[in-house]
């Protein structure tokens, strides 16, 4: 009896081992597992804020993916309403089968002002792109001591990586025209969950970061069988949930 018991804790310990392996460090420009489930077409997805019993819309976000050869285009459109509507445009360009980015455009219309703003991704650095017209960005250059993910195609990255029980991935990622480095995070597959969809239930991975700022903590639900996201949840400062959700 106590040889069966020390066999189940023996059995139990390489199980939860297993389960919290320490995180996979995903580099930018090599292979992603699941690259293949990135599809070309557009989703849309409803942005607003939840507090209390009150809703409030804030955009409509549009994403479009193109294949191109070697090459990889993700296309957004922001379209906010309300007492500030404004209209904000990006465009990305990465190497197909692992989502390095190449360059990244912003266009932002808002109180009848136009924002310009370019960028170009190296392994060792992100610079504004020196030929784009107007281009407010043009000086920007922050070292990279790794390369680095555009974090502004952070969904369609965490899409094609081998989600599954248990697994956890780190990645460096950049927010274009940021000050601050590229930084290391942490995704982890938190357990799963069937969750209402455009078209009815969907069983989903449930993804979590704190985003490197332990106490906070965001969720997102990816579809199981295309990893798609299809809704993603997280605390503001002010108490507030943000939500984007899956329109269509």
């Amino acid at each position: 009896m106590r040889a069966t018991r020390l066999l189940a804790a023996t059995v139990l310990t390489i199980l939860t081992t297993a389960v919290h392996a320490a995180p996979q460090y995903v580099a930018a420009g090599t292979p992603l597992p699941r690259f293949y489930l990135l599809k070309e077409g557009s989703h849309r997805y409803l942005r607003y804020v939840q507090a209390a019993d009150s809703n409030t819309p804030l955009d409509i976000w549009q994403r479009d993916i193109r294949f191109d050869g070697r090459r990889v285009q993700i296309r957004q459109r922001w379209d906010a309403t309300g007492k500030a509507p404004s209209v904000k445009w990006l465009d990305s360009s990465f190497e197909a089968g692992t989502l390095r980015p190449l360059t990244h455009t912003r266009i932002t219309e808002k109180d009848g002002k136009k924002t310009v703003e370019g960028f170009a991704f190296a392994p060792d650095k992100v610079t504004g792109l020196p030929d784009l017209a107007n281009n407010a960005q043009k000086t920007l250059s922050v070292a990279s001591p790794e390369p680095t993910f555009n974090f502004e195609a952070d969904m369609e990255l965490l899409q094609a990586l081998p989600l599954a029980d248990g697994y956890e991935a780190q990645l460096v990622l950049y927010h274009p025209g940021s000050p601050a480095a590229p930084t290391r995070y942490t995704f982890r597959v938190a357990g799963s969950e069937a969750i209402a969809g455009p078209a009815g239930p969907v069983d989903c991975w449930v993804v979590t970061t704190d985003y490197n700022q332990p106490g906070t903590v965001s969720k997102f639900w990816f579809a199981r069988t295309t990893q798609l996201m299809v809704r993603q949840e997280s605390r503001m400062p002010d108490g507030r949930l943000l939500i984007k959700t899956l329109i269509d």
